[in-house]
């Protein structure tokens, strides 16, 4: 079943590089182009060396990592017989296996299997762990090919009322952060946290990060580059994915424009591959973190129409994503509407030449709320900076704002295709403490209650001083309930802050309490919770 989803009429403004999909490249031609395989006419002809399928087998997801030791490409993905008794409907006895190949694109190899799960996501720890997730549990080994030893993750909601479905903990996606701890967001869009990616995860947030549109979300993928955290998730039922990007990985700013959707997967000769769906995106990076590859599991019918011992399977296919650039803004003081002068640095590299590749009258700065449409800063010099190029816009236009963490380029190389790039912003804050209250405790004593509050640090830095402040909540209007500071605390510590109430409150009574944590840097974080008196 397919929902055609209506799209924003300012989508239809977009420029070239302002839809997250404009980075999908051409496939690369492996050698395998044939039309002597199954599948329905939509695929046909197709690659079939491209990532990793087989008349036998039904393979869905993965992710490929660049390995140093052996210089090849890891993949581990799951898969099932094809003539299994439910056809795809059979994957959830699935087999996760471990594939190798010389090329990120493909054919992958199996070298091995590691066990029954499906939906496999795997990462290696800071101190280098392999971990590999599957639905409902883990594998983890000191080597990539083991030995593998099965655990289960213990995930800490920390008093936060969430969706009780069975799925909520399901396909989750992972980023490591620059201290070697863990973002999580889980199938319903909430971020976790993890002090190394194997110790408990802890759930900080009360709602959900995806799009506040209609949608089926599921499959969502999570990476981190040498600027932002970046997001995408996938309305199976609309087949449209969305992007977006954080600073933090808790506040998220939605993209506009598709993800991805059907029709991506276009080979350098033209063939089209016409998969019904494409699912389970999954990001292979470079040393800089950018997204240089996707992989999909992709079907070529519905899904309940793929019967066993017929025509219809799925498979892993690799799709290459254009390289952003790497950019510096090399200007001291704050970006602002007043700002006069812009100077960008971007970088040379192996396959690119700043001062002879840039089509420099296209390029746009600033906000991508600008920039995506057109619009932004634009470029009135350039000068050489050894092999790199220093770019200097007109303040003009820049668009950014407080709610920015990062400036992004947007324009053509002299070739007429797509170069992009984001940048860090000057006099902004990328690792902050990240402070998270539980539910206050009330304990009754002779006059009244004194109440216990539990705040946790779950950012890579030790927090400053902060304030807390607690109120009763009823038919919109708040009054002041408790008050008092929060002591330092260091990442992935916690401290408990002990308050005496200015309300006469009524044992067997229930009350909303919403908790505030306010600082002069960050915007205050808040935490409702309904809670009974018991005591």
């Amino acid at each position: 079943m397919v929902v055609e989803r209506e799209r924003p009429k300012e989508w239809n403004n977009l420029v070239l590089g302002g839809r997250f999909m404009d980075r999908f490249l051409p496939m690369p031609d492996l050698g395998g182009i044939t039309s002597d395989t199954w599948g329905s006419k939509n695929v046909i002809p197709r690659d079939i060396n491209n990532g990793i399928e087989s008349p036998l087998w039904s393979y869905w997801g993965g992710n490929t990592l660049l390995q140093k030791e052996d210089g090849k490409y890891h993949l581990f993905v799951c898969r099932w017989p094809e003539n299994a008794e439910k056809g795809h409907m059979s994957y959830h006895d699935s087999r996760v296996v471990h594939g190798v190949s010389e090329s990120p694109f493909g054919p992958f190899k199996i070298a091995g299997e590691v066990g029954h799960g499906h939906n496999p996501t795997w990462y290696v720890t800071k101190k280098g762990r392999y971990v590999l997730y599957v639905i409902d549990k883990y594998y983890v080994a000191q080597h990539i090919n083991g030995p593998w030893r099965e655990g289960e993750f213990e995930f800490d909601k920390r008093d936060r009322k969430t969706s009780n479905a069975s799925n909520f903990m399901h396909n989750c996606t992972f980023a490591q952060r620059e201290d070697g701890s863990f973002l999580m967001v889980n199938r319903h869009g909430y971020p976790y946290f993890s002090k190394n990616g194997l110790a408990k995860w802890n759930m900080i947030g009360e709602k959900s990060v995806y799009p506040p549109v209609e949608g089926k979300y599921e499959d969502p993928v999570v990476w981190k580059d040498h600027v932002q955290y970046h997001l995408i998730v996938n309305d199976w039922l609309g087949r449209i994915a969305w992007y977006l990007r954080s600073k933090d990985g808790v506040d998220w700013k939605v993209e506009p424009g598709e993800a991805y959707m059907p029709g991506i997967s276009v080979h350098e000769n033209g063939i089209n591959e016409g998969w019904h769906k494409y699912e389970r995106i999954r990001i292979l990076q470079d040393e800089k973190g950018r997204a240089i590859a996707a992989n999909f599991a992709v079907i070529d019918t519905l899904k309940y129409e793929d019967l066993p011992n017929d025509n219809h399977s799925s498979k892993l296919i690799v799709v290459p994503l254009r390289k952003e650039k790497l950019l510096t803004v090399l200007n001291d003081k704050k970006i602002t509407s007043s700002t006069k002068e812009i100077r960008l640095k971007i970088e040379a590299e192996n396959d690119f030449n700043p001062q002879t590749d840039i089509d420099l009258g296209s390029l746009r700065f600033g906000a991508s709320e600008e920039v995506n449409f057109g619009k932004g800063s634009k470029i009135s010099r350039s000068e050489k900076s050894g092999k790199d190029l220093i770019l200097v816009f007109d303040g003009k236009g820049n668009g950014l704002t407080d709610d920015n963490f990062a400036g992004k380029l947007l324009g053509k190389d002299k070739n007429g295709k797509l170069l992009f790039g984001y940048t860090r912003l000057p006099e902004v804050e990328y690792l902050n403490p990240i402070l998270s209250a539980r539910a206050p405790v009330f304990k009754k004593t002779a006059s009244g209650y004194d109440i216990a509050v539990k705040v946790e640090n779950f950012g890579q830095v030790t927090s400053t001083s902060t304030n807390l402040k607690l109120t009763l909540v009823n038919d919109g209007k708040e009054q002041i309930l408790a008050s008092g500071t929060i002591s330092p605390i260091k990442p992935f510590q916690e401290t408990t802050v002990s308050l005496s109430n200015k309300i006469k409150l009524q044992k067997g009574a229930t009350y909303t309490v919403k908790s505030t944590i306010t600082s002069k840097a960050h915007k205050p974080v808040n935490f409702i919770k309904t809670i009974t008196l018991q005591e």
